[in-house]
């Protein structure tokens, strides 16, 4: 349980903040389609973009460590064991920007092409509340003749370096589109979904009581085994062995795949604007470094049958083992090396934005850096302040996760920006967020923050989100 509460740390896909928020220009990594305003730009490599969200749903840190006087066995019995559902989840999700770029085309002014490599970490453990339930109070006393099911254990995790190439076209002055293909380059894949099953014990006829199990079990692994290897071998070396194996599985020397991202940005009219779009639409063939788990059958047993006074020599390791034995016959355990497809977990975005509040003369329309997207006066770039909302929905293996935000956008002049959201889903319903745009000459700064409301008690919090990056940007000669 331990390992599954140290992920509440990092969490979530979803980046509300960053989405639309087109003065940044890695909203293009959210919505390829949105309004790309620069002549060209280029990340800091590194640091153009990090990210790292952190929350899990159901139950925080401070709910089991706070000096309340409770015992904490009661804790985890009254506020996990009994509390969470197979439902809630633990997660993590990490991105690194490697480098980021993007320049305008020079017969085609109306196309921004945009390129880089980033690395993401995603992991999501569905809380096992029967196995848990089963390991906790084990299965006599009141648990006899429950049916523990198996399909609780659901889990899912992966590290992969993205290659990414992007189109963003204006079509006119209302629509504007975006697709962006992407080479995956896996450095670990895990997985273990879909199980099912059923633990139960009852009364016996020969015995005390009957345990019967009923499973299908699989879990699949790629890039774990060639990690554990090193480490086991213990060569004196290990860092740099892993290091550069790491390296190695990063620039495609692992497991490989293909997907792609879309997005439009339409203005309906010279202050509303719609926005949509699908990500990491892909998969990974793995291939290389396999190693597969298997448990399926079905078996009963009342443990040992003695009869006495025949079985009197015969209480040692042998009775054991043939019970051993049988068990094993009846549900195998077993390995294989079978290569497998992963699905990338797709996200969709939508949002609908209301501008107003023109700025204050002509002349700041037209120097206020907006490149293409500028021009006969139907740009909501003219506009000072914005309002809208945003959907988010993201693929899970227990389903589709939604999240809703509100948010309120101000430019201050053409070196300020900054957005304020509110966003309801399953971790929080009071995650008030904000983000910071600073323009200083071409030098671009941006940080965004989520859940402001918790930072007073982090350990109390049960989601976190932290965003930044450093960009450098030309918007002459558009």
């Amino acid at each position: 349980m331990i390992p599954l509460l140290g992920t509440v740390l990092l969490s979530a896909q979803n980046k509300q903040i960053l989405y639309d928020f087109y003065e940044i220009p890695q909203a293009l990594m959210v919505n390829p389609g949105a309004k790309a305003q620069e002549k060209w730009h280029v990340g800091l490599p590194a640091l153009s973009g990090i990210s790292v969200q952190a929350g899990a749903s159901g139950v925080s840190v401070n709910d089991l460590f706070a000096n309340d006087g409770i015992d904490f066995n009661v804790k985890v019995r009254e506020r996990v064991i009994n509390a969470l559902s197979e439902r809630d989840d633990f997660s993590s999700t990490s991105q690194i920007e490697l480098f980021n770029l993007g320049f305008r085309g020079k017969n085609r002014r109306e196309d921004y092409y945009s390129f880089g490599m980033y690395t993401e970490t995603d992991v999501i453990v569905y809380w096992p509340k029967d196995l848990a339930i089963l390991a906790f109070e084990g299965n006599g006393g009141a648990n006899i003749g429950r049916s523990f099911d198996l399909g609780h254990l659901n889990l899912r995790g992966e590290m992969v370096n993205v290659f990414h190439f992007g189109v963003n076209r204006k079509v006119n002055q209302e629509l504007t589109l975006g697709l962006r293909a992407k080479l995956y380059s896996g450095v670990f894949q895990f997985k273990s979904t879909n199980n099912s099953g059923r633990f139960r014990t009852v009364p016996g006829q020969e015995n005390t009581l009957e345990n019967s199990i009923d499973a299908d079990m699989q879990l699949q692994t790629a890039g774990v085994d060639g990690f554990l290897d090193i480490i086991d071998a213990d060569t004196g070396n290990t860092s740099s062995e892993i290091q550069d194996l790491f390296t190695r599985r990063l620039f495609l020397g692992g497991n490989l795949g293909l997907g792609f991202d879309a997005g439009f940005t339409y203005q309906l009219n010279p202050q509303t604007t719609v926005t949509g779009s699908i990500l990491d639409v892909g998969f990974i063939y793995n291939s290389k470094d396999i190693r597969n788990f298997t448990l399926r059958g079905s078996a009963s047993n009342e443990g040992i049958n003695v009869f006495l006074p025949e079985d009197i020599d015969n209480l040692g390791v042998d009775l054991w083992q043939e019970l051993v034995d049988e068990i094993e016959a009846a549900v195998p355990f077993e390995e294989n090396g079978q290569g497998y497809i992963s699905f990338r977990p797709i996200k969709i975005y939508g949002s609908i934005r209301y501008d107003f509040g023109e700025g204050s003369s002509k002349t700041s329309r037209i120097d206020c850096g907006c490149a293409i997207n500028v021009a006969r006066g139907n740009s909501g770039s003219y506009y000072r302040n914005s309002i809208g909302g945003q959907m988010f929905l993201l693929k899970r293996p227990l389903g589709i996760q939604p999240a809703l935000t509100g948010f309120y956008q101000r430019r201050l002049g053409k070196s300020l920006s900054i957005k304020t959201t509110y966003t309801v889903d399953k971790y929080s319903f009071s995650n008030v967020g904000l983000g910071i745009n600073l323009q200083a000459g071409p030098v671009n700064f941006y940080i965004l923050g989520d859940n402001l409301l918790s930072y007073q008690n982090i350990a109390d919090s049960r989601y976190a989100s932290l965003q930044f990056g450093f960009n450098i940007i030309s918007w002459n000669g558009n």
